[in-house]
This record gives structure tokens, C-alpha cells and sequence, in this order.
């Protein structure tokens, strides 16, 4: 790739596969964590209404996926990208 962007068809390809592959493994978590995250709050709300535990692991949970977005949404918005060609610029140039 160049510092313009993807140089051929091999590596627009490959690009857009891991912009796929991020979208969907977010995708993926999400659902994970609204189906786990209702089941608890189905088992809180039978066994211990008087306390929402639940609330403790959804929002623990929900740091990590929030992070996960983030690097979704920056890799997707070409920051990642950016990033790494002008580090391989900079180490082509002697920098450490």
C-alpha cells in the first residue's frame, strides 16, 4: 500500500476484508452481550429483586465493549491506516 492508499486490487481486497472481519466481531460481541446481559438480568430480577446486581457486570462488560468500538470506528475511519504507513515511513528513514 501506498501513503495514498491501497496500490492494487490484492491489497483493496484485503483491506476491505478486515474492515469486514472488525465490523462483524463487533457485531458479534454486541449480541453476546445483550443476550448475556438480558439472561442476567432475567436471573437478578428471579432470584434477588431487591438488589441489581446486574448492573455491575453490564457496565464492567460494557467498558470492554465500548473499547472494542473505538478501535472499530478508528480503524474503519482510516486513522489506523494513517498511522501505520506513517510509522513505516518514519522506520524507512532510519528512525527508531
Amino acid at each position: 500500500m501506498t501513503a495514498a492508499g491501497p496500490s492494487s486490487d490484492e491489497d483493496l481486497r484485503r483491506l476491505a476484508a478486515r474492515r469486514v472481519a472488525a465490523r462483524r466481531g463487533l457485531i458479534s460481541h454486541a449480541s453476546v452481550y445483550l443476550v448475556v446481559n438480558l439472561g442476567l438480568v432475567a436471573i437478578n430480577l428471579a432470584t434477588s429483586p431487591h438488589y441489581l446486581w446486574f448492573v455491575w457486570a453490564a457496565f464492567g462488560w460494557g467498558i470492554g465493549l465500548a473499547a472494542h468500538a473505538w478501535s472499530v470506528f478508528t480503524f474503519l475511519s482510516g486513522d489506523h491506516e494513517r498511522a501505520v504507513q506513517a510509522e513505516m515511513d518514519r522506520l524507512r528513514r532510519g528512525g527508531r
